[in-house]
């Protein structure tokens, strides 16, 4: 297991939900993202316990995908917390405009919630009685940003660097740019003296080189073929949305193909939209043999828990 400072007690999620760090210190009890909304209880039963009667202080969002704020709004109504948010995403969130969020267009799920104050690349926080430089990390989201602490040489890389890969490039499917950016954070990453690495989804890891270099690969593999970071994309947001579900019909997923931007997007790089049901059914079929859902008649199930 990874150490940590013990100010730091990472709560590693499931792939529905991101990982919520909790940062404690005599002034100030901090988390770091707070999973999907469906998790919301969980979360709030999480930071209960291990807060006990003390209040939470903070929230943090190192973005805003529905898998890292969906507990936003529950946590809000439960302690009178300050939160704050990619300094980019203020008017969106004030207004709660799902034109530019990306709720919808994923077909998540996000309650509506509200900030307090805004960061941005630059800016330094407290948090677990450390210092935290926030730097910009577009690549996986135009907005999102990581925490670096230099004394503990310990990087908070939200969904910028896992231990094998990173994020879905979701700007390159409507024709944006975000395979530059993410091979450009990763140099960043690279030119920190990075030792242990907290990622958005699984454990804490310190094989950071190891990790950058798969990093590295993937994205030349992704630049060389922009169909491959599109199939991608509709295979983890199917299967999200099957995690969120439990089960559903093949029609429903054709569905969500029309409605849901980001999926139609992705889709389209691949195929005509009258060649959608086959392209969904060769999904399917890959991430059933892959072990990723189950397949009966028209039911489509996710794996069990």
């Amino acid at each position: 297991m990874t150490a940590l400072p013990e100010s730091i007690r990472v709560f590693e999620r499931g792939w529905l939900s991101s990982n919520n760090v909790l940062l404690v210190d005599d002034t100030c009890a901090a988390l770091v993202d707070t999973g999907y909304a469906t998790h919301a209880s969980q979360t709030r039963a999480l930071v209960r316990k291990a807060l006990g009667a003390r209040p939470l202080d903070l929230i943090v969002n190192t973005h805003l995908h529905s898998d890292h704020c969906g507990g936003n709004a529950l946590l809000q109504t439960t302690w009178p917390c300050r939160t704050a948010i990619p300094a980019a995403e203020a008017e969106a969130v004030r207004n709660w405009d799902e034109a530019r969020l990306t709720f919808r267009a994923t077909g998540q799920t996000c309650e509506r919630f509200g900030f307090t104050e805004t960061i941005e690349p630059g800016a330094r926080l407290t948090l677990g009685a450390l210092q935290w430089e926030v730097l910009g990390a577009p690549g996986h989201d135009p907005h999102s940003l990581m925490l670096f602490c230099a004394e503990e040489r310990l990087l908070i890389s939200a969904d910028a660097l896992w231990e094998n890969g990173f994020g879905v490039i979701f700007p390159e499917l409507e024709g944006e740019s975000g395979f530059a950016e993410e091979q450009a954070v990763l140099e960043t990453i690279a030119r920190l003296d990075v030792k242990t690495v907290i990622p958005g989804h699984g454990a804490p890891f310190s094989n950071v080189q190891q990790a950058l270099d798969s990093a590295f690969s993937r994205v030349a593999w992704l630049r060389a073929d922009p169909s491959r970071n599109a199939r991608n994309a509709l295979k983890v947001l199917i299967v999200f949305k099957l995690l969120e579900a439990g089960a559903m019909s093949f029609d429903a997923l054709l569905r969500m193909l029309d409605e849901a931007a980001v999926l139609g997007a992705a889709a389209s790089v691949l195929a005509p939209r009258g060649k959608w049901p086959a392209l969904l059914a060769e999904l399917i079929e890959g991430l059933a043999k892959g072990g990723a859902l189950t397949v009966d008649g028209t039911r489509i199930t996710a794996p069990a828990a």
